[in-house]
């Protein structure tokens, strides 16, 4: 099963069920654009024989990125470069897909200290963030046509589909969530309300890109915080995007402050709203994808967790997913990719970077696999011996560091 092709509701077709998820890349040059890093990694990433790459967070706004070094859509001028990129990324008949997204409250102060937020609450992290104003009317129509924008970019570079961000705490997840938005008109109160931003930039990036061109949205199955989103409003919103016609739901968890897309979990000692039996069959959010299967037919990608060749078969089988998605080992078993889809390989090791220490663990893991990808981007071998406190300090320092040479 894992070497099946799959045919979306579109009509595109990807030559196998092996995903290559979202990882931010961190390399952008000083004027936000594709570098030949990002060549170079996706050139191999194509080469491990994946169906589908999808981009680290491309944003649509310069003043509300998830990194420094992220690559914003936004202006045609760029084109060449992201045709070269997407040129590289989709050689082996494969698609490679550009995630698009916008941080909103979790735009760091390096980037900006005035950042805008469906309402002002602020994301309170190692005080790395600043208070949000809300949004007004005119600044929502922006984002949507933002994102509409990047959409249209994408598909004039050569990418073969889109991913619209709506999980991790982003701005449309934030929209999302009644801990984050406040709002009293129609984009915020009701559910209907909270999920019409998503909804709207469906519908607007379809009118742009056609019916025959993938569009892909990824969505917390719940932010697994107390008054936060809900797997109760996640069903219905997924309900809302089967009608809207988009052609694949990639299932995810958590936000900045409740790190579940983040932690690996093979040692069961983080994610305590996680099943156990969850935790035992390698997938976090297998479960949750069943609720799904009950009132949609869109089909899933879920990533997090698979290691063993035999299990990614297995749940594909039984029509559990449709997608197997990975992310970590295509930094830490790159070469091992091709292997696996063949069979020849059946487990891929899972290799974490551990301090000891509570308070480092995120940053740490965080900067340890921030640092391979820039190694791997300059056409470096990984590395897993890493100074643990190093890569807990990296990540800032990397941003601080990208920020400045971008306001310079």
């Amino acid at each position: 099963m894992l070497n099946k092709n799959l045919e979306l509701p579109c009509g595109a077709i990807l030559k196998n069920r092996l995903v290559k998820s979202a990882m931010t890349e961190r390399i952008s040059n000083k004027n936000y654009q594709p570098t030949n890093g990002h060549e170079r990694l996706y050139s191999d990433w194509a080469d491990t024989g994946a169906g589908l790459l999808i981009t680290g967070n491309v944003v649509i706004d310069k003043k509300h990125m998830e990194s420094a070094g992220n690559v914003v859509f936004d202006e045609e001028k760029m084109l060449p470069k992201l045709k070269t990129w997407a040129k590289s990324a989709v050689k082996n008949g494969n698609h490679c897909w550009v995630q698009i997204s916008h941080s909103g409250r979790q735009t760091n102060r390096f980037v900006t200290g005035k950042p805008l937020a469906p309402s002002a609450v602020q994301l309170k992290k190692m005080g790395l963030f600043a208070k949000p104003k809300a949004m007004s009317e005119n600044q929502v129509k922006e984002v949507i046509e933002g994102f509409v924008n990047a959409a249209k970019l994408a598909k004039q570079a050569g990418f073969t589909g889109v991913q619209i961000h709506s999980a991790h705490g982003y701005l449309l997840s934030q929209f999302l969530s009644p801990n984050t938005n406040l709002r009293n008109d129609h984009w915020g109160g009701s559910l209907e309300n909270r999920s019409r931003l998503l909804l709207q930039i469906v519908k607007e990036v379809r009118a742009v890109v056609g019916d025959r061109f993938p569009i892909s949205v990824k969505l917390n199955s719940a932010d697994f915080q107390r008054g936060g989103f809900t797997e109760e409003e996640s069903i219905e919103v997924v309900k809302l995007l089967d009608k809207a016609g988009i052609d694949l739901l990639e299932i995810s968890g958590g936000t900045y402050e409740k790190l579940a897309f983040f932690l690996l979990n093979e040692e069961g000692n983080d994610m305590p709203e996680v099943k156990e039996s969850t935790k035992r069959r390698e997938a976090y959010f297998i479960d949750f994808a069943k609720k799904i299967r009950a009132v949609s037919k869109l089909p899933l990608l879920v990533t997090g967790g698979f290691r063993s060749y035999d299990f990614c078969n297995e749940v594909l089988e039984k029509g559990e997913v449709d997608l197997i998605g990975m992310a970590r080992p295509f930094i830490t078993n790159k070469d091992d990719i091709s292997g696996f889809l063949d069979g020849k390989i059946s487990q891929l090791e899972n290799k974490v970077l551990r301090t000891g220490i509570a308070q480092f663990e995120d940053s740490a893991e965080g900067g340890f696999y921030a640092r391979n990808i820039i190694r791997m981007s300059k056409g470096k071998a990984f590395k897993l011996n890493m100074n643990p406190v190093w890569c807990s300090m990296f990540l800032i320092l990397h941003e601080f560091r990208k920020a400045m040479i971008k306001k310079i």
